[in-house]
């Protein structure tokens, strides 16, 4: 289930494809931009958090979130390795649906992005490589921090 603070309520996966869908048909000349990150907090027991923000360049935008059941993460490498995971197939799924709702010829620019919760500062750097390789592996393109705001401000608000 994701949540929005607009609808203030829990929808489902297909819900989430209809609303994003209907932001995007709302204006559909603007420029848009979708993004999706995964954050978790470390401990064994840890539980995960993936957000998806649908931006309209220049002019706000709107983003959803979902948290996972706790698992055993024992390590930051397994917690790290998890989040993309998370968030890669996460991305798989909404390109998929996104494209049948809204075309293939929306997704010729490479608006979707995963957003990764690693950065040159910091014990995650020695994970970037690996990440950034698996998520490029997949055909997306991944963003570290610091602009990778749906990893580490939106998902993170709610871990």
């Amino acid at each position: 289930k994701f949540y929005n603070e607009t609808l203030k309520r829990h929808i489902k996966f297909d819900e989430l494809i209809e609303e994003i869908a209907k932001y995007i048909n709302q204006k559909p000349q603007a420029k848009y931009k979708i993004t999706v990150g995964s954050d978790s907090q470390g401990s064994n027991e840890t539980q995960f958090v993936t957000a998806v923000a649908i931006l309209r360049v220049g002019n706000g935008g709107r983003y959803f979130w979902s948290k996972t059941e706790k698992t055993f993460c024992p390590t930051l490498r397994d917690r790290i390795y998890k989040e993309t995971m998370h968030s890669i197939t996460f991305v798989q799924e909404l390109k998929s649906k996104l494209k049948e709702k809204l075309g293939e010829e929306f997704f010729w620019d490479n608006k979707i992005k995963v957003h990764l919760d690693v950065g040159e500062n910091g014990p995650t750097k020695e994970f970037i490589d690996g990440m950034v390789g698996m998520v490029k592996g997949f055909g997306f393109e991944a963003i570290i921090k610091p602009d990778s705001y749906s990893a580490f401000v939106l998902a993170d608000r709610h871990t």
